[in-house]
């Protein structure tokens, strides 16, 4: 049976009694160095990514089965994380995009498969691109190419891309903390700025501060405005003041003006934390117009559990706060009927000098998952998501504890 290894990403993985422990992330081989280079490597096992974002080894020899859209596995699967050996490298993360030698010509490695021999797996076929040339594509045998064994200065990283394309940025975000930081920022140059935007969210800061670092500062500054507000001012935060005060002055006014709002607070009060972007309409729109906003996919739950009401204008800082629209009495409502007929008064809003701790026994006691806040001219300026708030109370380093 050949299995081409670039399909694997994201394969669910299943235990004896059929339980789901993970999905599959990479395959682990050995190269083995020879004059011509026709060995081909032996596969040692899969990369599995367990929850909470911990990868886990999968010895080759406990894989009973890949069926379509499923690895089952006998045995126990050992949970201590990952390490990636010197001799070992990542199928997916380091030998994908790979440029090689082909009759004498430069290809690009899009795929590589691998096939069980008795009870030996090896890579046995690489699926190339002539470089510059995208529709001339092969599937040669592992002994037909040379130069998986030289150290690429630029080996680009569409193919790493294409296999994550329709997975999650957290899943993504996951597997470009495992890589070396020469092939993780080469991952990071071929992204596009929102969807780069979206992983460095789930990245670790130091990750993040990398990548940024490692960018053209005009490109950092895009990057950033992708992001949302919240997220972008806690790395700046942690940035060189000069560094940070060029991305700043880099963005569009626009885009930089709520950045540099959140920026203006402490980190661990309300207004360090808060989102500054939640849902905001006026009380004369409809509940259909809320149903519409609260339902665009850009939306995390959290945001999109309640709207706010304003005044105009509707962007923060807004007019004067009115009161918060839940979505479930949303639910209940006709269409037609207009916002201001369905406010909860019982929600008072926060202040944004009010201390994390506070923020949270708020949230705790009133089992509230958004709350807005309010300055003293009594504008909302942003609100504080539950999700906000456990992104502060866990260890500063808990993404990189979770990614390992």
């Amino acid at each position: 049976m050949r299995i081409f290894v670039a399909r694997l990403a994201g394969t669910p993985v299943f235990d004896p009694a059929g339980d789901q422990i993970g999905r599959a992330r990479d395959v682990v081989v050995a190269l083995r160095p020879t004059a011509d280079g026709s060995l081909p490597p032996r596969v040692h096992g899969l990369v599995v990514e367990v929850q909470p974002r911990r990868r886990v080894f999968l010895p080759i020899t406990r894989v009973r089965a890949v069926e379509a859209g499923a690895i089952v596995f006998s045995g126990q699967l050992n949970m201590r994380r990952f390490e990636q050996r010197v001799a070992e490298t990542l199928v997916i993360g380091q030998l994908l995009d790979q440029t090689v030698t082909l009759d004498g010509l430069p290809y690009v490695v899009y795929d590589l498969a691998m096939e069980q021999n008795r009870n030996e797996w090896t890579l046995t076929k690489v699926a190339v691109h002539r470089r510059g040339n995208r529709r001339d594509t092969r599937i040669v045998d592992w002994g037909d190419v040379r130069g998986f064994d030289a150290m690429q200065l630029d080996q680009g990283a569409a193919s790493l891309i294409a296999a994550f394309e329709t997975q999650r940025a957290a899943d993504l975000a996951s597997a470009l903390h495992e890589l070396p930081l020469k092939r993780r920022i080469e991952v990071a140059a071929e992204l596009g700025d929102e969807r780069l935007a979206d992983v460095l969210e789930e990245l670790p800061l130091a990750d993040q501060i990398g990548i940024l670092g490692a960018l053209a500062p005009s490109r950092a500054a895009d990057v950033l405005a992708e992001m949302g507000p919240d997220d972008a001012a806690d790395i700046l935060q942690d940035l060189p003041v000069d560094q940070a005060a060029q991305l700043l002055s880099l963005m569009e006014p626009g885009e930089a003006a709520p950045v540099r709002r959140l920026l203006d607070y402490a980190e661990d009060t309300a207004g360090g934390i808060m989102t500054s972007e939640p849902v905001i309409l006026p009380p004369s729109a409809t509940v259909a117009d809320a149903l519409a906003h609260i339902r665009q996919s850009d939306h995390t739950p959290a945001v999109a559990a309640q709207v706010y009401v304003t005044r105009p204008p509707t962007e923060t800082p807004t007019g004067a706060f009115l009161g918060v629209a839940h979505f479930q009495r949303l639910l209940r409502e006709r269409p037609s009927m207009l916002l201001g007929a369905t406010l909860d008064h019982t929600i008072d809003p926060i202040k944004p000098e009010l201390a994390l701790p506070e923020v949270t026994s708020y949230l705790a006691t009133y089992n509230l998952v958004a709350v807005p806040v309010v300055d003293e001219a009594g504008r909302l300026v942003g609100a504080v998501t539950v999700d906000d708030v456990l992104d502060h109370l866990l260890p500063e380093d808990w993404r990189e504890r979770h990614a390992t």
